[in-house]
């Protein structure tokens, strides 16, 4: 705690009203703030309390100068500390602030250490003269602010020894008011008695008085008594009353002394309480200046190191110098030696090949009689040679006519295949090209109808060919695609026959979808959906707002359409431009808004403060686009509350358009998020705010003037989905439903819930690039290398390679049980094995909370936190976990657990949502055999978490076959999205026929 204290020094005596003219401002860092002991009142207590003060400064007064540093400029030193001294003792009037002087020290202080380590390090080598300048402008300063400080307290000294002087003076002064108040005292005393019998005089005049007044005598009786009697005494009373009042007059002369004493008094004890501070700021600086003497002390010795340093580094530069010198003459002897032996080495080379030589001419002379026997066998050989020749051309040459004639007859059988293949394409559809080129063809036909260089007509009709995946449109591209799109266009133009119609028509408009844009589940629900719709003969588009951070890189053929579609908002028309691309075969619309706000250039997806106007924008855009493009969609499918402004859109706005053959499919991803706001904000995107602020449309049912954007895609949809059958079941209940459990029972005939499916090719541990090694249900060997591999990666042990290790990636959020997270972690080291935590929170507590946790476990051998995500690590980790917890407070659906069991890894998880319907307990009797899959528990506390986590150590630790065909069926169960397209097919299918009966109807 800063404290500051200014302290007053009186050099007058205390009369005049200004007992003070100069003063000393101390700021001391840190002090303790202590009450002053009060003044004692007795005169002997003070007069020794002052004399021992005295005996104290006398003391301390004598302090022997530090010597001075002999460094470099010694007599420098000597000369500035002089000059500093005078110039302190001529400003001895002035204000001194020792605040700066002691701030100045602590730099010193700091700089000095500094310096101190920066000179260790270069012992060795050249001191640095930077170092040294500093090291003396810090002792010069550091004497400045010694002699400051001394000239501070002797000046404070002799402010204290006239204060004591004038506290003696006022001591005797006091002594004689003492005195005169004893006389005046007892003079008070005396005067009082004679009061006293004046009074009794006076009552007995009366007496007389009244008696004589009674008689009946003769005047001169009356005269006698009047006059002998009452004279004298009238003489005395008289007297005794001028007495009185001179003594009365005296007493408050006397009390007005007293009470000017009694200030004077009081001034006497504000001076001690001010003695007795000064005496501390005295002791205060009297340490910090023994402080800085030992300092100084310090500096000298090592700046006598220095100088030491300073010489034996001259030593050492000669020394180095000399070296030098040595070396250069050495480096040129070594040169010419170098010289000398590459010339040796040239003349031995050449020495070597004469002796080469002339070993080869005499092989050649002793040789050249052989030769000559020899060339004449390799003459009667080469006869022979000739004549085998000429009979294996004519051999070869009736060969290559046999070849001639078999090739020809393969080019004529190829020739009728093919032409057979033309005919077969004429009345097959050509399902062999990727779903990218249907889409590409689609959005190219999209585009010319937007454009307005095709007619409606024309549009559908070659919209229905590509639906159809008709063989002759792929034929018609596949011969004109490097030309221009006015030739292609042309030939699309060539197709008159109507074809048949193949499925359903159906576009999701999300917020999200993978690999593009993902933050949650909902990304990968779109793209897995739409791929497995399309996959069974649907036409699926997407429609997603165009985010500035987007994953680009997976956008295939992405252009800008040469069309501007303007959409009403707050009131105007905004223009908005239309990309089109294809994302994991799908064709996508992106919208981008030309809106001042920038709604989707914000760098992230959501956590705006406008999230509401962003996405109501959004939807009426996205409805606008379907409605210019002349687009007749049999289904709408739209997700969370960000799109859910689509179903009321729909029906008070593009319905009454002309846009009226879709029906309305709303899914519900997770009822936490409603996206409430109030009911003014609804008018932005043209829907009438007073018209469906109503409890039986979009009013939101705790607060009467918010709107609640889910509940009205509830309403207002045709087809209510969620994405597990048991979460369906638990939003029915108030606590589930977070307050739309009421508006979801009185829709309950168009609820469903259905189970999620996951992308079976993306997270596939036979194919995935992400893996140490590849494996697979038939040979799991593959997830004991990955193990290895994460032990290595993360820095665990890997001594016992049956150690289980149980994994964890969740966000750490309060709906994923973070309780239980923290718990798992020293439970399972407790049982024996190891944990891997991957995940963050966009809470700040937790997220603090566990960097705590994962910096206890850093150098942990059974256990490791990385509080981040990592697309890599996930899959590593599904691979090399033996078990993998999910233990969520609530669970709409949940896709770790499928990963994890696609992995091999066993999932303990808690029994709600969508754990409940894919997640099965193998020691419960109630589930067949074949469906028996985890580990389960049903309360969210340590206890249940804790059961299920001793059971599946226990499987694994003693049942090593039974664990090994868990895994292995766990691996061949079937979570990919077949099976869920086939549940939303059958929905969509049954909304279309039950609007086209009412139409007919």
């Amino acid at each position: 705690m800063e404290m500051k204290i200014s302290n007053c020094f009186p050099t007058q005596k205390w009369c005049g009203g200004a007992p003070f003219s100069r003063q000393v401002n101390v700021r001391f860092y840190p002090l303790p703030s202590q009450r002053l002991p009060p003044a004692s009142g007795k005169m002997r207590q003070r007069r020794n309390f002052s004399l021992q003060n005295k005996k104290k400064q006398t003391k301390t007064i004598n302090i022997e100068r530090p010597p001075d540093v002999d460094l470099q400029s010694s007599d420098d030193v000597d000369s500035d500390t002089e000059k500093m001294s005078k110039q302190s003792l001529s400003s001895s009037n002035q204000e001194v602030s020792i605040e700066e002087n002691v701030d100045t020290l602590t730099e010193t202080k700091n700089s000095d250490e500094i310096t101190y380590s920066s000179v260790d390090s270069n012992e060795e080598g050249q001191p640095s003269s930077v170092h040294l300048k500093d090291l003396i402008g810090m002792i010069r300063n550091a004497e400045k602010n010694i002699h400051l400080l001394n000239e501070a307290r002797v000046h404070a000294l002799e402010e204290l020894q006239k204060v004591f002087g004038e506290k003696e003076d006022l001591h005797g002064k006091i002594n004689i008011l003492e005195m005169k108040l004893a006389e005046t005292d007892s003079r008070l005393r005396v005067a009082s008695q004679e009061k006293i019998h004046v009074e009794l005089l006076e009552d007995q005049l009366e007496k007389l008085k009244n008696e004589l007044s009674r008689s009946r005598g003769s005047e001169e009786n009356v005269l006698h008594v009047n006059n002998s009697v009452p004279l004298p005494r009238s003489d005395s009373v008289n007297s005794l009353s001028e007495e009185f009042d001179s003594l009365s007059k005296e007493n408050i002369l006397l009390k007005q002394e007293l009470q000017a004493m009694k200030s004077e008094l009081s001034l006497v004890k504000e001076t001690d309480e001010r003695i007795l501070m000064l005496e501390k700021e005295r002791s205060v600086l009297e340490s910090s200046l023994s402080e800085l003497e030992s300092k100084l002390a310090a500096s000298q010795e090592d700046v006598s190191e220095l100088s030491s340093l300073k010489s034996e580094c001259k030593n050492l530069y000669e020394k180095v110098e000399h070296l030098q010198a040595l070396l250069a003459k050495a480096t040129k002897q070594a040169d010419q030696a170098l010289s000398v032996v590459q010339q040796n080495q040239e003349l031995r080379k050449k020495i070597d090949r004469l002796e080469e030589s002339l070993e080869e001419a005499s092989i050649y002379k002793h040789s050249s009689e052989k030769l000559q026997q020899y060339n004449e066998q390799m003459q009667q050989k080469i006869k022979l040679l000739d004549e085998r020749l000429q009979r294996s051309d004519e051999e070869i040459q009736s060969y290559v006519q046999l070849h001639q004639d078999s090739v020809k007859e393969f080019q004529d059988t190829l020739d009728n295949l093919k032409n057979e293949t033309k005919k077969k394409a004429l009345d097959e559809p050509v399902n062999e090209m990727p779903s990218e080129f249907w889409s590409r063809l689609l959005l190219m036909i999209e585009g010319w109808s937007m454009e307005k260089k095709i007619s409606k007509d024309d549009a559908k009709l070659l919209r229905e060919l590509v639906w159809k995946r008709d063989g002759s449109i792929c034929d018609a591209y596949m011969s004109c695609k490097e030309k221009n799109d006015r030739e292609i266009l042309a030939a699309f133009l060539r197709f008159t026959s109507s074809p048949t119609r193949p499925g359903l028509h159906i576009i999701h408009i999300a917020a999200e979808m993978a690999p593009v844009a993902k933050v949650g589940g909902l990304g990968d629900v779109v793209a897995g959906l739409g791929k497995a719709l399309q996959e069974k003969g649907h036409l699926v588009e997407i429609v997603l707002p165009k985010y500035d951070c987007m994953q680009y890189e997976s956008i295939k053929d992405m252009k800008v359409l040469d069309v501007v579609v303007e959409s009403y908002f707050d009131g105007r028309l905004y223009k908005n431009n239309i990309w089109t691309g294809t994302v994991e075969g799908l064709p996508v619309y992106f919208i981008e808004p030309q809106h001042p706000g920038k709604f989707f250039c914000r760098g992230q997806l959501y956590g705006e403060h406008d999230d509401f106007k962003r996405f109501s924008f959004f939807s009426r855009v996205a409805l606008e686009l379907l409605l210019q493009a002349e687009k007749r969609p049999d289904i709408i499918h739209c997700h969370e509350w960000q799109t859910a402004f689509v179903a009321p859109l729909y029906w008070e706005i593009y319905v009454p358009k002309g846009l009226d053959s879709a029906r309305i499919c709303f899914t519900c991803h997770n009822f936490e998020y409603q996206g409430t706001a109030p009911a003014s904000e609804l008018t932005s995107c043209g829907l009438d705010a007073y018209h469906l602020n109503k409890p039986d449309r979009m009013q939101d049912n705790s607060a009467n003037d918010r709107i609640n954007p889910v509940k009205g895609a509830i309403v207002f949809s045709n087809i209510v989905t969620t994405v597990s059958p048991t979460y369906a079941q638990e939003v029915r209940s108030a606590q589930g439903g977070k307050g739309l459990h009421a508006t979801i029972n009185s829709h309950s005939k168009k609820f469903a819930g259905i189970l999620n499916g996951i992308d079976t090719d993306a997270w596939n541990p036979a194919s995935d690039n992400f893996l140490k090694v590849q494996y697979s249900a038939s040979d799991i060997d593959g997830k004991i290398q990955n193990k290895e591999a994460l032990r290595r990666l993360l820095g665990l042990s890997s001594s016992d390679f049956r150690q289980p290790l149980v994994g964890c990636i969740t966000r750490l959020v309060p709906q994923k049980g973070v309780h239980l997270i923290r718990h798992a972690i020293y439970r399972t080291l407790e049982l024996g094995g190891q944990f891997v935590l991957l995940g963050s929170s966009p809470v700040p507590h937790i997220q603090r909370e566990f960097e705590d946790i994962a910096n206890h476990f850093q150098n942990h051998e059974h256990a490791r936190l990385v509080l981040k995500y990592d697309e890599a690590l996930s899959h590593l980790i599904y691979a090399a976990s033996d078990m993998l917890i999910i233990p969520s407070i609530f669970e709409p659906c949940g896709l770790t657990q499928m990963i994890a069991m696609r992995y091999g890894s066993i999932p303990i998880a808690r029994k709600t949502g969508g754990l409940n319907d894919s997640v099965f307990d193998v020691d419960d009797d109630s589930i067949p055999l074949q469906f028996r899959n985890g580990f389960t528990f049903v309360t969210a506390d340590e206890q249940g978490f804790n059961n299920a986590l001793e059971r599946a150590f226990n499987y694994y630790m003693n049942n090593a076959e039974t664990w090994k065909e868990l895994v292995q069926k766990d691996m061949s169960i079937d979570f990919s999205w077949d099976s869920s397209a086939a549940q939303y097919e059958e929905l969509y299918e049954k909304a279309v026929l039950r609007a086209r009966a009412a139409s007919r109807s």
